[in-house]
């Protein structure tokens, strides 16, 4: 059984832990050319894995993971700040950062089949 998390990772770090990954979206956080698909690059990305992969990312530390969708926690300030660009405001929920991060990649707002 899979299920979904969301993270802010490197682009380095998911493609380590791709392979285990049932479907995954990502999204650059930094537009910086000279970053352009480096292993450096700061994602926020949606996993749809095993929890035996979500363990590993959770003990990787190139990933922060996100509260669950559904759970109303906020995220982490880090993560605010990180996200701002995108409308991400203090206090935001994983829902919320979806959302907004939808606007630009529709596949990453969270759905529940």
């Amino acid at each position: 059984m899979t299920g979904k998390l969301y993270y802010l990772a490197t682009l380095g770090g998911w493609r380590r832990h791709s392979a285990r990954f049932a479907h995954s979206h990502w999204l650059a956080i930094e537009a910086a050319a000279e970053n352009l698909l480096s292993d450096e690059l700061k994602i926020f990305v949606v996993v749809d894995a095993d929890e035996g992969a979500h363990a590993a990312l959770n003990d990787d530390p190139e990933f922060e993971v996100m509260p669950h969708p559904l759970s109303h926690l906020p995220i982490s300030s880090a993560g605010q700040g990180t996200l701002s660009s995108f409308g991400v405001t203090d206090g935001a929920n994983t829902y919320d950062v979806a959302e907004a991060m939808a606007r630009v990649h529709p596949l990453l707002r969270h759905r529940v089949f």
